[in-house]
């Protein structure tokens, strides 16, 4: 497998695709691309980026990926101005299959199988990589967002093709104000779709998810009234009374999203001690205009549902990004394989310049991948795809990193 990888922040975007594709081909010594992995900003013309990728490609490479609220590289971090990069890959190891499936703004779970039918699936499968349109309805000033929903793709994916093979992708993105997201789907750009790829063949994956939210208190609520991705109630509560005392002033009502305030779900034990990987935490998106409700990002809790408030921890998540990475590496090592590429999918809401964190986490990923001489791609996304307990799921305030290794 080789492998080469180009960063560009160019406001010319046809510019900035030609000149990846180009760089990355060289560094990579690649002369016979079969897969591209490629991410921008929302502030790159789409159209334009593509055009200038398959100025270099002439269609010899189908194209995956999509928006970016910004990219990671081994060698750049950046979400201002016009960022952009693409992985170019040549490899005899990989086999792959591609569907790209639209109207998921319509029904997720129908998308979901109508990608895995085309997808199919053999025995020899070892991974779905798959890239989708976070946003349904962009946010405006008068209205929160509304997003896809992540469940119910995987539920539908899972329906035709089962729990076997692992699911690890991302809902794209394109800025911090949840107003743009489109999708790289072989050779076009589209719009309310989801992209998927199967691969199988002489290659291992490896993956694991960086956290970094503690509970607020450990006290657990009951979900009492909820409506899709809408809470109204905790324990016959009002919510956004709730998170007013937790605040003590209604300031946080005019973050979209929510900074430092998450609500998790536990997945271990009730009481038993803390564990990072056992939580699935919601981004709180907004608060409704009428302040009766706020909206999460995923439409995946129901009455009854019991919850925790959690609390982002800076210290916390800079460790979880350096001591995961590193143990994962260590693994791969140590069962004989070598390290040939990482995709590392990061939630938009661990940058430093939304969270204010003096650092960024993801360049302890960019730390080890260098120590280790793995060529890295990662991007800011909407919301991050990786099994966890058993399950593949979709998951907030997340990082994952993937990496394909020598069999």
């Amino acid at each position: 497998m080789k492998v080469g990888i180009e960063y560009c922040n160019n406001k010319d975007s046809f510019i900035s695709g030609r000149n990846i594709i180009e760089n990355a081909s060289r560094t990579g010594n690649i002369d016979k691309p079969d897969l591209i992995i490629a991410f921008c900003s929302g502030q790159v013309d789409y159209e334009d980026f593509l055009k200038g990728m398959q100025s270099i490609l002439k269609n010899r490479a189908p194209i995956i990926g999509g928006s970016a609220v910004g990219i990671i590289t081994n060698d750049y971090l950046s979400y201002e101005g016009y960022p952009s990069a693409a992985a170019v890959i040549q490899s005899d190891r990989l086999e792959k299959r591609i569907a790209c499936i639209g109207e998921l703004d319509k029904d997720e779970r129908l998308a979901g199988k109508r990608l895995a039918e085309k997808l199919s699936s053999i025995p020899e499968d070892k991974l779905l990589l798959i890239f989708y349109d976070s946003l349904k309805v962009a946010a405006t000033e008068s209205s929160p967002p509304v997003m896809n929903a992540s469940p119910l793709l995987i539920r539908g994916i899972e329906e035709i093709l089962g729990s076997k093979v692992p699911i690890i992708g991302a809902g794209v993105l394109g800025d911090f104000e949840l107003k743009t997201s489109q999708q790289f789907c072989g050779y076009e750009v589209c719009k309310q779709s989801v992209v998927g790829i199967m691969l199988a063949g002489n290659f291992k994956a490896y993956y694991c998810i960086m956290h970094g939210c503690t509970p607020k208190d450990g006290i657990y609520h009951t979900i009492t009234r909820i409506d899709g991705p809408v809470i109204y109630e905790l324990d016959g509560k009002p919510i956004v009374k709730i998170i007013d005392e937790i605040y003590g002033n209604q300031d946080w009502q005019n973050q979209i999203p929510v900074r430092r305030l998450t609500i998790g779900v536990n997945h271990g034990k009730k009481f038993g001690d803390f564990k990072e990987n056992e939580y699935v935490n919601r981004l709180i998106t907004s608060v409704l205009p009428n302040k009766d409700g706020i909206v999460i990002f995923e439409p995946d809790m129901e009455e009854g549902t019991e919850i925790q408030f959690m609390l982002r921890d800076a210290e916390r998540i800079i460790d979880s990004a350096k001591n995961n990475s590193i143990e994962l590496m260590k693994q791969i090592k140590s069962e004989g394989k070598k390290a040939l590429f990482g995709l590392y999918i990061d939630c938009a809401g661990r940058a430093a310049g939304f969270s204010n964190t003096k650092t960024e986490e993801a360049l302890e990923i960019c730390k080890v991948c260098n120590h280790y001489n793995t060529p890295l791609i990662g991007f800011y996304s909407g919301v991050e795809i990786a099994p966890l307990l058993g399950k593949s799921r979709g998951l907030d305030w997340t990082g994952v990193l993937l990496v394909l290794t020598s069999e």
